[in-house]
């Protein structure tokens, strides 16, 4: 049975990362097309905002949850999720898949030679993986008849899309229903992280929950994305707890 927890508006599946992986092992031996979505508090903020997004979030075969804000946010709201499944970490573990089980991946998106890469450093620690095509493109909608070409005729049995959100899911779901891909994700920056154009946050900040602060070092620019992902997510979780609350004492 599929179990969701609802932050703002936003569904979330309650799986763990094996469970994740068994359920894209389900997709692709069924076929496409499936869209999966890594949830984190930027994803509902914008969504908030984003009725387009929002339907794309809420019409997700798997949406599991990203950032540690929304573990939080489920403790706090009395429904609590078992754990992170994000987006860096599912490609590398559908990549370690993928190499067992003879799945090939395309890397769609970053900037231009930053998807070799990431493809180079996945098969290194994955003898054997099987990339279909690696293109940056573009999320731009005039871009998107050369991108189709490329991966129908690359085949593959999961697309990575790292435009960054809402770009790539919204990306995914105009051209799934063409590409019939048995499984498409939106991975972020998991690219540049992956090909170290971006360091990865160490496992002890990752752990305390903490990789926002890291990135806002190590990448001040983004200083308005993560004033939209903590305090004003943090913010709206309280409130509408507050209201629950009041609404349920009447």
């Amino acid at each position: 049975m599929r179990r969701r927890v609802v932050i703002l508006g936003v569904a979330i599946d309650d799986v763990l990362m094996d469970e994740a992986i068994a359920t894209v092992a389900r997709f692709i031996a069924e076929g496409g097309p499936h869209q999966i979505v890594t949830v984190n508090p930027e994803f509902v903020m914008e969504a908030r905002r984003n009725r387009a997004f929002r339907q794309v979030l809420a019409a997700a075969d798997l949406a599991t949850p990203d950032g540690f804000g929304v573990i939080l946010a489920a403790r706090w709201c009395g429904t609590p999720l078992r754990g992170r499944v994000t987006g860096i970490d599912l490609t590398e573990r559908i990549a370690a898949e993928a190499a067992r089980r003879g799945w090939s991946l395309f890397l769609l998106g970053a900037a231009p030679g930053v998807a070799e890469r990431a493809a180079a450093a996945l098969q290194r620690a994955n003898p054997g993986l099987r990339i279909a095509g690696c293109y940056a493109g573009s999320p731009r909608p005039s871009d998107e008849p050369l991108i189709r070409e490329r991966i129908l005729a690359a085949r593959p049995d999961v697309l990575l899309v790292a435009y960054g959100h809402p770009a790539q899911d919204l990306w995914i779901a105009r051209n799934q229903p063409l590409l019939r891909v048995p499984v498409a994700i939106g991975v972020g920056g998991t690219f540049d992280e992956l090909a170290g154009v971006v360091p990865r946050a160490p496992v002890l900040v990752q752990r305390l929950g903490l990789k926002w602060l890291y990135r806002m070092i190590v990448q001040p620019w983004r200083w308005r994305r993560i004033m939209t992902a903590v305090p004003l997510f943090v913010w709206a979780v309280l409130r509408e707890g507050r209201a629950f609350d009041a609404l349920h004492a009447k």
